[in-house]
């Protein structure tokens, strides 16, 4: 039975990891060596992955890849994925490849507006609030000037305070809802540190104001805190051509893939089970590059699942239209990105992929995710709508299934080989094996 521990964050690393296997391993030496092998050389890289979390005792790998040829807005990327899924890599620079030839994405940045909150409770007269609120609203601005005057130099900065009336959902419940323009800053700290100080001076503001009774001057701050929702942070990204131009050798005339492919977006756009799986893949594509550019995915994913529920049922992000000849496919996705700060400047895997991609802009990155999303989402229901999913899923997964058996390379040599005119499946995989190996399947075993 394991023991309760106080101070651990106080331990050295070798603290940690000596309480952690012995409370939790019986190979203790074993899991020792484990966690030291994924070490970095250089002292002073581990050093650096050591101080990004708290109670850092090793370094977790997921594989890095790259898909070559997106033409995005006439510019041509190799784009860095950060993921453990097999397929998803291969598919996304399956796509690239097939659009390469048919123009490219072409994207449209909607908006950048990010969005935070003061949250709070007032017990009072509403228009009289209303009133005050746009009589101190410059103040918010001068109160937050060192805050704001970096950003402010780079074309960024808050663009507008309001006050929000939520007291028909929650009692006496108000917000100051603040609209920013960050840049290259995906600016969580910035907009934090600016709702706090409108916060500060809302609250000393009303405390001096004789207009308000005591009652009403007993202002609760709730908290002060950014969305991650941004359906005002937007990018769209698009890829068309004629419909002759849609075959790929997969077997099915061109117009009976645009019809099989738009029915099966429809379906994703009014089918929630259906949604999910097909916003999940999209995910596949967007959160791999996030990660590998340093960024926030869990905040992505938010954005993204709570925009794709935001005419109250879940539905897809990408949608298809087949008109006049044309085929046409887009996603529309809230993407707060940033190329400055955080990780970006000290992880050295997210530089290199930030220079992979030519140092963008955070709105070129936002055009470069959501084309990848975009990607992925194709690939997916291509194979969908000809193949199967599982047909191109399978072969890519059957070298994590021969490293689980401890295959030698000459024996992946010959299953691989002998699955490229036959379909994969673990169990055939597994009997394959043992057929090169020279040893009973698990159903020789039972039989006998």
């Amino acid at each position: 039975m394991t023991n309760p521990i106080k101070g651990f964050s106080k331990l050295s690393k070798q603290g940690k990891i000596e309480w952690i296997v012995d409370q939790y391993f019986q190979d203790k030496e074993g899991a020792v060596e484990l966690l030291q092998s994924y070490w970095h050389d250089d002292q002073k890289v581990q050093k650096l992955h050591d101080e990004f979390i708290e109670n850092t005792v090793s370094n977790f790998y997921t594989p890095y890849g790259v898909a070559p040829n997106f033409l995005i807005d006439g510019k041509l990327y190799a784009i860095p994925f950060a993921i453990e899924e097999s397929s998803v890599v291969a598919a996304a620079a399956k796509s690239a490849s097939f659009w390469l030839e048919r123009g490219g994405f072409k994207t449209t940045i909607i908006s950048t507006t990010k969005i935070g909150h003061v949250h709070f409770m007032y017990d009072g007269d509403v228009e009289k609030l209303r009133t005050f609120i746009d009589e101190i609203k410059d103040r918010f601005y001068t109160d937050t000037a060192s805050i704001t005057a970096n950003m402010q130099a780079r074309g960024g900065g808050i663009l507008d305070i309001k006050l929000v009336d939520k007291s028909d959902q929650l009692e006496n419940y108000f917000q100051l809802e603040a609209r920013f323009e960050t840049c290259d800053s995906m600016g969580a700290n910035f907009i934090n540190s600016c709702l706090e100080q409108f916060a500060q001076t809302f609250t000393a503001a009303i405390a001096d104001d004789s207009r308000f009774s005591e009652s009403e001057k007993a202002v609760q701050i709730v908290m002060c805190i950014l969305s991650n929702y941004t359906p005002e942070c937007v990018v769209r990204s698009e890829v068309s051509c004629p419909i002759e131009q849609l075959t790929d050798g997969s077997g099915i005339s061109h117009e009976e893939f645009a019809q099989k492919f738009s029915r099966a977006v429809k379906i994703a756009e009014i089918e929630p089970y259906r949604a999910t799986t097909h916003n999940k893949g999209i995910m596949n594509g967007i959160d791999a590059v996030v990660i590998a550019t340093g960024n926030d995915f869990r905040a992505i994913e938010a954005a993204c699942h709570t925009y794709a529920s935001r005419n109250g049922q879940y539905s897809s992000l990408t949608h298809c239209e087949v008109k006049d000849g044309i085929f046409r496919f887009w996603i529309d996705a809230p993407m707060a990105l940033g190329t400055v700060g955080g990780l970006t400047t000290l992880h050295p895997m997210v530089k290199f992929s930030l220079e992979l991609l030519g140092k963008p802009s955070a709105y070129e990155l936002m055009s470069i995710i959501a084309s990848s999303g975009l990607a992925q989402n194709f690939a997916a229901l291509r194979a969908l709508t000809t193949t199967g999913i599982q047909k191109g899923h399978m072969k890519m997964h059957l070298l994590n299934i021969l490293n689980q058996l401890e295959a030698t390379n000459e024996e992946k040599e010959i299953i691989v080989d002998h699955f490229k005119h036959n379909t994969v499946s673990h169990s055939a995989a597994v009997k394959k094996f043992c057929e090169v190996r020279g040893i009973k399947s698990p159903e020789e075993i039972k039989k006998a």
